[in-house]
């Protein structure tokens, strides 16, 4: 969802285009990282874990974020009953022809790659879309595009909560916690703590809509959040103020995470059991913290060095979506048919990103120009 103008906020513009972008990359690394994924290349590097790490717990939330953000301001301007149906069109077009049509190919690899089926991506579409269940994962399924089912999801929901939520953004106790550097950092952190220690446990992340829990609640309470500081000056003046705050805690948040994520079973042997224990207590929400702050850091240096028109953001505001929808297919295709050739991890990561790029390039450029389809692709007329 891009910001509607009047009052067109250029550095969320910015912010969803950089997130949508991290989030290209971070479906490249995945192919490359030690965890499991649809397809992994036999070029794999344990180089690649750190910096998924550090992105992992915020890239996400950023882009929930700026929804409610945007939707605040579509909410204000054209009423609860046209953006719930403006919404339902735009996000539930693409799911369907998205899982339809799109997400298949990464199906039909994942499966290949694992030796369930035969050659024949014609022959295996059909069975894709039979809802049998014939194979080891659901089909059909949204893969990557969760994030459009969960919005589509929540936006009635939001527009019913409509007026409550208006109220609550222009309170004084809502004020009171975002007017202050600390209030934003920590009094809008607590959701996010209880959920991660009392929810996370319990209900670990599917994104399979029914039983994803923990995944709801941030993410709708990180909407609502966005929801709640789009108009609200006060928030926007503590965000200014308290960017060097943001950065120190990120950093300082970041580097710890790194550390301890990535020490070996050797330097954890060699650490004692009273500081194991600690770090165990404190991870949930040292985690919740830097991505917050990251998130914060985020948003001020946009504000500061962002906050202005371009033609290239003019082409990303209208491309990044569509972009989004189709780059994960295009990625798992390319590493399904290069990890093959043996070209040595540099070449084919090469090949990888810049196919997905040109894929994505490509594919924008044909699908704008075809009325009907466009809007199943996440393009405006």
């Amino acid at each position: 969802m891009s910001l509607p103008s009047p009052s067109r906020r250029y550095d969320l513009d910015w912010l969803r285009a950089i997130a949508f972008g991290l989030l290209i990359a971070y479906h490249i690394g995945m192919a490359y990282v030690p965890w499991g994924w649809h397809v992994k290349s036999a070029n794999g590097s344990e180089a690649w874990r750190l910096p998924m790490l550090l992105v992992n717990p915020w890239r996400l939330s950023l882009l929930f974020l700026i929804s409610g953000v945007a939707l605040r301001f579509a909410l204000d301007k054209q009423g609860r009953g046209p953006v719930a149906a403006s919404r339902a069109l735009r996000l539930g077009l693409p799911i369907v022809v998205g899982m339809a049509l799109v997400v298949m190919p990464q199906s039909y690899f994942e499966q290949l790659e694992k030796g369930e089926i035969e050659p024949g991506i014609l022959a295996f579409w059909p069975a894709y879309l039979s809802f049998e269940q014939q194979f080891s994962i659901i089909t059909p399924t949204w893969n990557h595009l969760w994030y459009i089912v969960y919005l589509f999801i929540y936006v009635p929901v939001l527009a019913f909560l409509y007026p409550l939520l208006v109220r609550i953004s222009k309170s004084r106790a809502f004020e009171t916690v975002a007017g202050r550097p600390l209030g934003v950092l920590l009094g809008l952190a607590l959701p996010f703590i209880f959920y991660r220690y009392g929810l996370e446990p319990r209900f670990p992340t599917t994104h399979a809509l029914f039983d994803d829990w923990n995944t709801h609640a941030v993410s709708f309470t990180i909407l609502i959040v966005g929801f709640l500081i789009a108009k609200s000056e006060a928030f926007w003046n503590a965000i200014r103020k308290g960017l060097p705050i943001f950065l120190s805690v990120a950093i300082i948040l970041g580097v710890w995470r790194g550390l301890v994520a990535t020490a070996s079973d050797t330097d954890a042997a060699a650490i004692a059991e009273f500081w194991i224990s600690v770090i165990t207590l404190t991870w949930p929400l040292a985690s919740v913290l830097y991505a917050w702050s990251v998130i914060l850091s985020l948003l001020g240096l946009a504000q500061r060095f962002l906050n202005k028109p371009s033609p290239l953001l003019t082409y990303l505001t209208g491309a990044v979506f569509c972009w989004y929808i189709l780059h994960q297919t295009i990625t798992v295709t390319l590493v399904a048919k290069l990890t093959p050739l043996k070209l040595g991890g540099p070449l084919e990561l090469a090949l990888v990103a810049s196919g997905t790029i040109a894929g994505c390039a490509v594919g924008y450029e044909l699908l704008k120009r075809v009325p009907w389809v466009r809007v199943a692709f996440g393009i405006k007329a």
